[in-house]
């Protein structure tokens, strides 16, 4: 999962694009990029690490220009090191700059035809590269004279023509403007703002709404799938949509644990969602264990917390605060390696005992992915002094691979995959597991906005929106073992 951030104002954006950054920095702390124009100029700077780490006043002072883009990202499988950090640059046409949250399902195949067809040769194991690609000779194709903004909705559709999978992108065009694009199932998030300048308005889009919170913009909505729009150096917006027959799919694990919880996506405040998920978790709980002895329901921090509140509520429980996070430490689910998963869950979290001691504890996270952290805390817990430990988890089990952005570990790392809740709860040595029921997990996310229909699903169903194969999956499972 990545964050991505585009500006176009009267006015330098390099700061603003930095601090856009800093609040998405949930969504990757691999490496980060910020692209400028100024003058028809391009200006650039990424690297490795967190953003407050890789740009310092110098690069500030490089970075100027009236139009930008920045990212944060985290590492895919066989994707990582400095020549994957984004943005991404080519020098024709034009001069594009582009940085994309996602991923291809197909970009093998599209690698094939960049060479053998269209004679582009990419450098690195990123599909963000392939995608650019793919997007500047589609632009090329157009037989124009001059730049038109028809004739790039043209090469947008051509990318949709040919890219399969999940993206959210933006992209600066020299001496030009700003685009920005959609996936035709909108499974990634990207959202339109806007605030008054000098000379008329100034634009942004962003992955979370809390970009535009910080910097002072207004929500104007969130793109449609397959939808297009373009800011010229002017600030005039002009969109353009794919089909109007798409149906927006947008992954619901955003709202579980990706998304800041003072988001709004889609029109879904991640918030109360959350919220709804505690208490349809405390439902089941009454339907399937009224008698139960839970003494004190304590959240894995942080994501858990709204869930694990509710919960207490609902269930008439004490809700304590029995693990003090360690603010230094990254998101465990995106660190690279078991091994320094495994470490860092002890540096961590701490226990307070007094919490635990003589206590029935109900634990509740967000999810269960590998098992590793779960496995880790119910140990603490148990060391803790607890005499019974229960574990609650606000999603359904993950059996499957994610492979639209999210960085799902391989089938047999899945802790659940193949494996009935008995045994997953064996696993991680807790006295009892309860999951959500995938059905309250759709309901409580989309009692946010009911227009919504349908969810990206597949890390809980198998069931995916786009057409992979085997030789996919089996692909995948070399990379990821690879690394």
């Amino acid at each position: 999962m990545c964050g991505i951030i585009g500006i176009v104002d009267d006015s330098s954006v390099n700061q603003s694009l930095f601090d856009g950054l800093t609040v998405l920095q949930h969504r990757g702390q691999d490496s980060a990029g910020i692209a400028t124009c100024i003058n028809n100029n391009l200006h650039q700077k990424k690297g490795k690490g967190l953003v407050n780490d890789i740009f310092d006043v110098n690069d500030m002072l490089e970075l100027q220009g009236d139009m930008g883009i920045g990212h944060v990202r985290y590492p895919t499988a066989g994707s990582h090191g400095t020549d994957e950090a984004q943005p991404f640059y080519v020098n024709s046409p034009y001069g594009i700059a582009l940085a994309h949250n996602g991923n291809l399902d197909n970009s093998e195949v599209l690698r094939k035809e960049l060479l053998m067809n269209d004679k582009r040769h990419i450098h690195t194991q990123s599909d963000t590269e392939v995608l650019l690609n793919i997007f500047a000779h589609q632009l090329l194709k157009v037989e124009s004279p001059s730049f038109k903004v028809t004739d790039l909705f043209k090469a947008i559709n051509g990318v949709h023509d040919r890219c399969s999978g999940a993206y959210a992108v933006v992209a600066i065009i020299a001496g030009y403007g700003l685009v920005a694009f959609r996936d035709i199932h909108g499974i990634r998030p990207l959202i339109l703002g806007k605030k008054k300048n000098s000379s008329g308005y100034s634009y942004i889009v962003s992955s979370e709404s809390v970009a535009l919170d910080l910097l002072g913009y207004e929500t104007v909505r969130d793109l449609e799938p397959g939808e297009s729009i373009f800011i010229d150096t002017k600030g005039k917006i002009h969109k353009s949509v794919y089909s109007k027959e798409l149906e927006l799919t947008p992954c619901i694990f955003e709202y579980v644990y990706f998304s800041r919880p003072d988001s709004i996506i889609d029109g879904i405040n991640v918030q109360e969602a959350r919220m709804r998920m505690g208490k349809q978790l405390a439902n089941k709980i009454l339907r399937e264990w009224a008698d139960n002895d839970i003494d004190v329901i304590i959240p894995i921090p942080d994501t858990s917390r709204t869930a694990a509140l509710e919960m207490a509520i609902r269930l008439n429980k004490n809700y304590r605060e029995g693990l003090i996070k360690n603010r230094y430490i990254g998101r465990t689910f995106i660190m690279q390696g078991q091994a320094i998963r495994k470490k860092s869950v002890r540096y961590k979290l701490n226990p307070l005992v007094s919490e635990f001691k003589d206590k029935n504890v109900l634990l509740v996270d967000d999810s269960i992915v590998r098992g590793t952290t779960s496995k880790e805390i119910v140990q603490m817990a148990r060391d803790s002094g607890a005499k019974k430990v229960y574990f609650a988890s606000a999603s359904p089990p993950i059996r499957y691979q994610n492979i639209y952005g999210i960085d799902m570990p391989s089938k047999s790392d899945l802790i659940a995959h193949d494996k009935n809740i008995d045994e997953v709860c064996k696993e991680i040595g807790a006295d009892k597991l309860i999951y959500q029921d995938l059905d309250d997990l759709v309901y409580a996310v989309q009692a946010g906005n009911q227009k919504i229909k349908k969810f990206e699903t597949s890390v809980f169903t198998g069931e995916y929106l786009t057409n992979v194969n085997d030789k996919y999956f089996k692909d995948l499972e070399r990379k990821r073992h690879s690394t």
